[in-house]
């Protein structure tokens, strides 16, 4: 399930997040990738711990708290703070899938990675190429949104970032570990709550939303993991 979440920070957000980054220190992207990716990645990303990543880390992840269509498509529990990277001059990240857990940087503590995120800081007319290619049972799926817009999508895809051939594409990314592990599950709970909120938005509150709702939440507190 991939999921397009628009606005996750708005053009002045955006356009502060892109004057901190354009003078920030970018180093060699293979720095936080094991050897398999190292073969597959040519970018440039901000170190783990720059002041500048944490600050703006912290806008995003305040951003998301807020986003009522990203937490009923992700549920949620806990998130590796987020990273930034750009790619330019032919740079690209080969077909690879993410790892299955990730360390927490500055701290002793690990996540599973069920959920990926690419936040785009890039309007796309500025740059050629670039898109973000997610593989599934489905075929291949080929995205390159507005800046301020977040794709969703699981981490457990093939994916790639294809070369960029004019100017710089610069995005934050980071994963999420699920309250609720399953993405059958997830996906389920994802297609209730939608029905439930346009049923609400026709009709307003009624002993049906009400019911519906209750079902929602009964079967979160079976499947969820806290």
């Amino acid at each position: 399930m991939m999921i397009h979440v628009p606005k996750v920070l708005t053009a002045e957000q955006v356009a502060e997040c892109r004057r901190l980054l354009d003078t920030a220190e970018w180093t060699d992207g293979k720095a936080t990738v094991g050897e398999q990716g190292a073969l597959a990645k040519r970018n440039r990303q901000l170190p783990e711990l720059s002041p500048v990543g944490r600050q703006l880390g912290e806008l995003i992840l305040t951003a998301l708290a807020r986003n009522p269509l990203f937490f009923s498509a992700a549920l949620p529990l806990k998130t590796v703070p987020p990273l930034f990277n750009r790619y330019e001059g032919g740079e690209h990240y080969g077909m690879h899938i993410d790892g299955a857990v990730r360390a927490v940087p500055g701290s002793s503590h690990f996540i599973r990675t069920d959920l990926s995120s690419t936040l785009f800081l890039t309007d796309p007319a500025d740059y050629d190429g670039g898109e973000l290619v997610v593989a599934d049972t489905f075929g291949q799926h080929s995205v390159k949104l507005p800046a301020g817009d977040l794709i969703l999508y699981p981490a457990s895809s093939l994916h790639r970032v294809n070369p960029v051939t004019r100017g710089a594409r610069i995005s934050s990314f980071f994963w999420t570990q699920s309250m609720v592990a399953d993405a059958r599950h997830r996906e389920l709970l994802f297609q209730l709550d939608q029905s439930i909120q346009r049923v609400r938005g026709k009709h307003g509150e009624s002993e049906e939303t009400l019911a519906l709702a209750g079902q929602y939440h009964n079967l979160l507190r079976m499947w969820s993991e806290i």
